[in-house]
């Protein structure tokens, strides 16, 4: 197995990848060729096919396994593969855990850390919603385990949701401990809960891609509806804490123009917004300080609106 983060231009290889997408298109002179983005567990490649009529390339689709024969060569800096032979794998010629980026954390360790801090929520009718989905829901506790915190960005790799949560659960605990004006209870439970809509917004691994509903709900509104039928299942569920469980998930986002249809008018909602953007950006910075792993100056970063430089020392 040759993975993407050892190549090297000038190699000429044979491995198996992922095609996580492919695109048909013509060159100037009107020559077809395909556009690949290869996968694996390490990353992503740009594949050229500029031949796809010829001997050497078999008929694949989207999300197949490839075994491909190519040159690696650099165009713009980065790195790309200009295939000469493709043929589509079959089951048992890969190991699918091969090409699925994974969190480096153990995730049972991970969800058995999030658990104690269900416990300590105290409110009988929190504890009970938390419970329906994190520890009652087989189904989504595989789910919440297995999936990304998102298509890109950050945590974009299998547990990254888990991760993403036990961090934000995490920060909140600070500033239960610094600060008097939180309701700890109900801030640990929108904590646990801010995310949830993603394991519907966006697919399983390999594809890990928007859903329909993802694509036109988001995992914000996804979340709530989830809420809500946690809520329902739970007798005498005070109807101003479930208001105020939902605008915590609502307003997590912290802006409008960031996808949150409410800004944060409560204590908990603002704490959360903080956390969650607090360890969206430094581990979106610590994916592209390992992909890129320079001293020199890296360029402007939309995220950050900045040109981003590590520490010299």
């Amino acid at each position: 197995m040759r993975y993407i983060n050892t190549l090297h231009e000038g190699e000429t290889i044979r491995a198996i990848y992922l095609c996580k997408g492919k695109r048909s298109a013509e060159t100037r002179n009107g020559k077809p060729y395909d556009n690949l983005i290869l996968q694996d567990k390490t990353g992503t490649l740009d594949g050229k096919v500029w031949d796809p009529n010829s001997q050497g390339i078999a008929e694949y689709e989207e999300m197949d396994f490839i075994e491909v024969f190519g040159e690696v060569t650099s165009y713009n800096g980065n790195l790309q593969l200009n295939i000469k032979q493709l043929h589509k794998c079959q089951e048992g010629e890969y190991q699918p855990a091969d090409y699925m980026p994974t969190t480096e954390k153990s995730v049972d360790g991970m969800y058995e850390m999030l658990l104690a801090y269900a416990a300590k929520i105290e409110n009988l009718y929190l504890k009970k919603m938390v419970d329906y989905y994190f520890r009652e829901d087989e189904a989504f506790i595989k789910r919440f385990k297995e999936h990304s915190a998102a298509k890109s960005v950050h945590h974009g790799f299998s547990g990254g949701l888990l991760e993403h949560t036990l961090s934000v659960v995490r920060l909140c605990e600070y500033y239960v401990h610094a600060y008097t004006i939180f309701n700890k209870d109900l801030l640990y439970a929108a904590a646990l809960f801010h995310d949830i809509g993603k394991t519907k917004e966006l697919s399983s691994f390999p594809e890990n891609d928007y859903t329909d509903d993802g694509q036109l709900l988001g995992h914000i509104i996804i979340g709530v509806e989830m809420a809500d039928e946690a809520i329902r299942s739970i007798d005498g569920f005070p109807p101003k804490l479930a208001s105020e469980l939902k605008h915590c998930i609502i307003a997590h986002h912290g802006e409008l123009e960031f996808g949150s249809p409410k800004k944060p008018a409560l204590a908990e909602a603002l704490a959360l917004n903080h956390a969650d953007c607090t360890d969206a950006k430094f581990q979106t910075l610590t994916e592209i300080f390992k992909e890129k792993d320079s001293k020199d100056w890296l360029g402007y970063n939309r995220l950050f609106e900045s040109n981003l430089r590590k520490t010299s020392i």
